[in-house]
């Protein structure tokens, strides 16, 4: 399950937008582990999150779950917290899909995370929830979608639910845009990426990773529905955010 990530290695290939095809999903695991910074680290703190905020009988989301990494970090955190909880995985890319069914296969019918095949620029339905995860997933919504994607889950949260959003940022400064970006690419050179991987990948990504700065996801939360917004993570250019939904007058 775990190929090395070699999709941008060729000098020679023509680029096109990036996608979460087969190819992508093949090799998902490894570009994560490679590219995310304290990824491991990260899925730690999304557990015990998770574990705090769950409440028995209801809903958690992991919306854009891919090959369900952080479904079963979740899972785990949330049975290590002996909580009854429904876990949901949505993902549009059915490859990404396939390969977190493959991850659960081997529990019991009843333990195994429901998989949703779902378009989340088109929104999705969100009910009963204590916890929905955005992890590096809004940064992939067409911006014009983000405050109904964030409304619907806001109104899909039961009172005090949260809202986990990790995401790559921009800073207000292009100095310090400029050099986190260069910290980031330092470190995809330590984790094996040649400098014609990461040139064509940020290539890939030009059109299809929209990223936004700290205060317009700070706002775009609060707007819709979260009371309280705080960041949990911070590595250079990439964020963690938790949000608490308002409670219901």
């Amino acid at each position: 399950m775990n190929k090395q990530d070699k999709i941008f290695a060729a000098e020679t290939q023509a680029i096109g937008d990036f996608n979460f095809g087969e190819k992508t999903a093949e090799v998902f695991d490894d570009m994560l582990d490679r590219s995310i910074p304290m990824y491991s680290e990260l899925q730690h703190m999304l557990k015990n999150i998770a574990a705090e905020f769950a409440e028995n009988g209801t809903c958690l989301y992991d919306l854009g779950c891919s090959t369900g990494i952080t479904l079963a970090s979740l899972r785990d955190g949330i049975g290590a917290a002996r909580k009854n909880v429904r876990m949901i995985g949505v993902d549009y890319s059915q490859p990404m899909l396939a390969r977190a069914k493959e991850r659960f296969a081997c529990l019991p019918d009843a333990e195994r995370p429901q998989l949703i095949h779902a378009d989340l620029n088109r929104g999705c339905v969100i009910e009963n929830a204590s916890v929905v995860v955005l992890n590096l997933t809004l940064q992939f919504i067409r911006p014009l979608y983000r405050d109904t994607l964030i409304k619907r889950i806001a109104d899909g949260l039961n009172d005090k639910g949260c809202l986990i959003l990790v995401e790559k940022v921009l800073s207000d400064d292009s100095l310090f845009n400029r050099t986190f970006i260069k910290f980031y690419y330092d470190m995809k050179r330590r984790n094996g990426y040649s400098d014609t991987e990461i040139a064509q990948k940020r290539e890939a990504l030009e059109n299809v990773l929209v990223p936004y700065r700290m205060v317009e996801n700070t706002e775009l939360l609060k707007r819709n529905g979260f009371a309280e917004v705080e960041t949990f993570f911070k590595w250079y250019n990439f964020a963690g955010i938790l949000a608490v939904k308002k409670c219901s007058a």
